[in-house]
């Protein structure tokens, strides 16, 4: 069974350039750019890591949105339905990486559940 550690964390932001910069200088992650994906990735170095999502019409400063790891990502989703949550993004492939959906709590509040394609990493 999966844990339900938080594994990403998305900080959004319109300039991940500048972002990367300012968190690398203050907290000293490692700041890295996916060219393929487009994604500018950050790593503390220990516990979870994350990236910049870039700000639209969906995402607004402020709106960190948490990643909790997930065995069955339908089968949460089910059940975020069920106890009043409404899903805003099905299941979705991140290529050679894994998978994502996004969801809103009863309350409003954002989250998203990921899972990997690599087994070592969901245990």
């Amino acid at each position: 069974m999966t844990k339900r550690n938080i594994v990403h964390i998305e900080i959004p932001t319109e300039d991940a350039k500048r972002s990367g910069e300012f968190y690398e200088k203050l907290f000293g992650w490692h700041i890295v750019h996916d060219e393929q994906m487009d994604y500018t990735m950050w790593d503390p170095h220990e516990g979870p890591g994350g990236g910049f999502s870039q700000l639209d019409d969906n995402v607004k400063v402020g709106d960190v949105l948490l990643y909790v790891n997930s065995d069955d990502i339908e089968a949460d989703l089910k059940k975020v339905e069920q106890l009043g949550g409404k899903v805003l993004t099905q299941k979705s492939d991140i290529p050679n990486i894994g998978w994502y959906a996004v969801f809103k709590d009863p309350t409003g509040n954002m989250l998203a559940l990921y899972t990997s394609m690599d087994p070592e990493f969901n245990q």
